[in-house]
């Protein structure tokens, strides 16, 4: 049975990534507006009574933002540490609020979803692994470094959202101040193209099929500069850079590689 996977949006201004079966589905994070959301679902065919629930991977304002309204009109559980709620500051029913913890699953219909540690600079930052039994989908984005967690997850996946988030020399020579420079690559910030790439070819699986490269920079980076680096060492799998304007196509992600399904084909 096939995972299907899109990008709803990626980037500094909201990130919302969608993962779901036939007939369930979760969002790992909701940074843009509640109607945002669900224009672009309806465009893509996908039907927000399917979600089940939102789970939140940090509490920083471009992963937040639409979760309160979101939650509050679909009647969510919003899945999300009891650190990450004090520090976010959202204004959620208490019955909604479920808190998770690193290595425990949560069962959402027939998905299964198992939070880990990351390296951020937040209060208590998490990765996901989405499945259904058979097919891995990863979300790593916000990862100050590759650490042991993201390589032995991302040897686990079928597709995964990479974060891509700056290249070197444009971050060093932009106009970004100092601090800033050294908060994004100082091992708690977010993963250099390069730094995406040394894990991508290292330690892809054998049967990876997709990677959604996520979380690219406005300032620091270039659609076109990833995807071509990207592309010469895809060795058949579907390199997609998400954007931060739009949402992707909907790919459906089976134990075979290149499957591909039409998001109006979801429509309700």
């Amino acid at each position: 049975m096939s995972l299907f996977i899109t990008s709803l949006n990626s980037g500094s201004n909201g990130n919302c990534y969608y993962i779901g079966n036939d007939t369930e589905a979760v969002l790992v994070d909701a940074g843009i507006s509640c109607r945002e959301t669900e224009k672009r679902m309806r465009r893509l065919g996908l039907s927000m009574q399917q979600v089940k629930a939102i789970f939140v991977s940090h509490e920083h304002t471009d992963h937040i933002k639409g979760i309160p309204v979101i939650a509050k009109k679909y009647r969510l559980p919003v899945y999300i540490t009891h650190a990450t709620l004090r520090s976010g500051g959202m204004q959620l029913r208490e019955e909604q609020v479920v808190a998770f913890s690193a290595y425990t699953p949560v069962q959402v219909g027939g998905l299964t979803v198992t939070a880990f540690p990351k390296h951020h600079d937040a209060s208590e930052p998490h990765s996901f692994i989405v499945s259904n039994g058979q097919v891995n989908i990863g979300v790593f984005t916000d990862i100050g470094a590759p650490c042991e967690h993201v390589i032995q997850h991302f040897q686990q996946c079928h597709a995964a959202f990479l974060e891509a988030n700056y290249d070197e020399q444009l971050l060093e020579n932009g106009r970004y101040p100092y601090y800033l420079k050294k908060r994004i690559r100082g091992g708690k910030g977010h993963l250099s193209n390069h730094q995406a790439l040394e894990l991508f070819k290292t330690y892809r699986p054998p049967f990876m099929s997709h990677l959604l490269l996520s979380h690219l920079s406005a300032e620091n980076n270039h659609p076109d500069l990833v995807q071509a680096l990207f592309d010469e060492h895809a060795n058949g799998i579907e390199i997609v850079v998400a954007s931060r304007f739009q949402e992707t196509a909907v790919y459906a992600i089976g134990t075979a590689r290149v499957q591909y399904r039409q998001g109006d084909l979801f429509a309700q």
